[in-house]
């Protein structure tokens, strides 16, 4: 066994704080693309922190949105005809042709910049067309996070509400299933002592080998068959009926009990159905709790198997929500996308906190011996 000095560890923990940074980096970039304007998102260069214009608008302080810069003596015109009106510096302002409406003189120059902005509006990121021109030594910028902009995602996800609920119903249904069908199959695997035990259990590992494009026809053809197609329950069903992973997960953690319990049971007369549930099972909560945990991530995100099976949005998950939300707007609103994406993964990432220690401990302690 190597063993580092301090000068390693120190190096060691650098490398730990980097890499840790790196791959959280995603994860900062969406809350913080969550909390800005439409124009911060993808603005170059990148802006980490959202804020926010402010410039004296007829006497009051008011939000703006920075449009144009001028950096010559210049001339706002309307012209007949255009609803829009036009920035002509002055020294072309006598080739200018038509009919047109001075808006006003602007007197700036490279020392003196002045900048053509428009009002924001308090709600939404849309902008008024009217142009105001400021100086811009005049114009104020804050830090400002757009805490509104989660109540706008919330609104523009006119389903956000049913998709969780139909997300929380799913996680139960699949998290039950996976816990009770895998316990039940680990406890055959490693506590029972039957003919061809370990062969089958080799040929039930190499299932995980099986990528799920594979088996997705079939499936489908099947639950087709079925009616099912339509429904929330190829989603769930699946999950009774025990997957590899945590099958092997339990069964090495179920191997690791001492068989003295389970002989001292048995001498005081209890089934083998009670030495599961009132012996075993106990135990094996950090176990069970890492399963559970596992499969709630996984249904919580999946993403294919609502698209390859629901068909009614009244069914869909918030994986698939956020998708179809991204698909029925023109252009994609990045910072109502982000904000809604922020939402579907913060309740992951709580309760991952929350169940910290007891997830390391049922990692920790389950053995790899076979």
């Amino acid at each position: 066994m190597i063993k580092l000095n301090s000068f390693g560890k120190m190096l060691v923990f650098f490398f730990l704080v980097i890499g840790s940074i790196v791959f959280s980096t995603p994860l900062i970039w969406m809350v913080s693309t969550a909390l800005k304007p439409i124009e911060q998102t993808m603005s170059m260069p990148p802006t980490w922190l959202p804020y926010r214009y402010f410039a004296d608008i007829n006497g009051k302080k008011m939000a703006i949105v920075p449009k144009v810069k001028i950096e010559e003596p210049s001339t706002a015109i309307l012209l007949e005809g255009v609803n829009d009106g036009q920035i002509i510096p002055n020294t072309k302002l006598a080739d200018q042709k038509g009919k047109y409406k001075i808006l006003k003189d602007i007197s700036a120059d490279k020392d003196n910049p002045w900048s053509a902005v428009t009002l924001e509006k308090i709600t939404g990121n849309e902008n008024t067309t009217e142009q105001f021109f400021v100086p811009v030594k005049a114009v104020e910028r804050t830090l400002c996070f757009r805490w509104s902009n989660f109540k706008e995602a919330i609104k523009a996800m006119k389903c956000f509400w049913m998709y969780l609920k139909n997300t929380l119903i799913l996680c139960f249904f699949t998290v039950m299933g996976t816990v009770i069908s895998s316990a039940f199959a680990a406890y055959g695997f490693s506590r029972i002592q039957w003919p061809g035990r370990d062969k089958l259990f080799l040929v039930a590992l190499a299932t995980m080998m099986i990528p799920f494009p594979v088996i997705m026809v079939p499936l489908y053809c099947l639950y087709r068959s079925l009616g099912f197609v339509g429904t929330p329950h190829p989603l769930w069903i699946g999950s009774f009926f025990a997957g590899a992973f945590n099958v092997f997960l339990l069964r090495q953690f179920f191997m690791s009990i001492p068989q003295t319990l389970s002989e001292a049971a048995r001498i005081d007369g209890c089934s083998e159905f009670q030495i599961f549930m009132r012996i075993i099972l106990p135990i094996s909560k950090p176990a069970l709790l890492v399963v559970a945990l596992f499969q709630f991530m996984g249904t919580w995100n999946d993403f294919l198997g609502p698209l390859l099976f629901l068909t009614n949005q009244e069914d869909f998950t918030l994986a698939l929500g956020l998708q179809f939300f991204q698909s029925q707007h023109g252009g994609t609103e990045w910072n109502y996308l982000m904000a809604a994406s922020l939402l579907v993964v913060t309740p992951v990432i709580v309760l991952f906190l929350l169940t910290q220690k007891a997830f390391i401990e049922g990692i920790s302690t389950t053995g790899i011996k076979g």
